[in-house]
């Protein structure tokens, strides 16, 4: 039986890394702290819901401290170099996005029409969005919370904002877990942190880890 050859080139791996603790330790966390306002607002608004819970005064309290805490787990990754480089990666919106969202648009599926480096259009959209409006959601909530520091004409327009943005982002939220509960080796890039090399090289081909 013939030994391989020493000179021959080295197997490539069946996975590639996709992410590291800190982006896995950062999205865990701020999906916790969203789920936790999602559900406390939930329980404010519906009143069957607010009354299966009861105790109002403490899911208030649940709810403004976790909202409060929402940016946290983004600003502690910010000391991680590898989590900060995915944000310059999510931030930055080519050519090839273009062509992604055209596909989109047209219900094209193919991956060929798809092109995408480590992160889609659809991603870059989603995660622009949701900073976004965590953003707005932090700002109403607090002159929501210190009546004080705002005229009565502010807390009202805030109150507003703040409950259609909320109706808004669980919308967008229930959209953003159907699409990945119908994408395994995307909830295992986030869960294990790799990826197969078939499906990085299928749907993020542009994508060099």
């Amino acid at each position: 039986m013939m030994s391989p050859r020493a000179d021959a080139p080295p197997a490539a791996p069946a996975t590639v890394r996709r992410f590291g603790p800190a982006q896995k330790w950062v999205h865990r966390a701020t999906a916790a702290l969203m789920g936790l306002c999602v559900l406390t607002a939930a329980c404010l608004y519906i009143p069957q819901l607010a009354q299966l819970v009861g105790r109002r005064a403490l899911v208030v309290t649940v709810h403004e401290w976790s909202g409060l805490a929402l940016p946290l787990p983004v600003l502690a990754g910010l000391a991680s170099r590898a989590f900060r480089a995915d944000l310059g990666r999510l931030n930055r919106f080519g050519p090839h996005d273009r062509t992604w969202l055209r596909a989109a648009l047209h219900r094209d599926k193919r991956p060929s029409a798809r092109p995408a480096g480590k992160f889609n259009a659809g991603q870059k959209l989603y995660a622009a969005w949701i900073a976004g409006a965590t953003l707005v959601m932090l700002g109403t909530g607090l002159m929501m919370w210190f009546t004080h520091l705002t005229p009565l004409m502010w807390r009202t327009s805030a109150t507003f904002v703040h409950d259609w943005l909320a109706l808004t982002i669980g919308i967008v939220l229930a959209g953003h877990i159907g699409m990945a509960l119908a994408d395994p080796e995307a909830r295992r890039g986030l869960r294990t942190g790799s990826v197969s090399r078939e499906w990085a090289q299928r749907e993020h081909r542009l994508w060099r880890p």
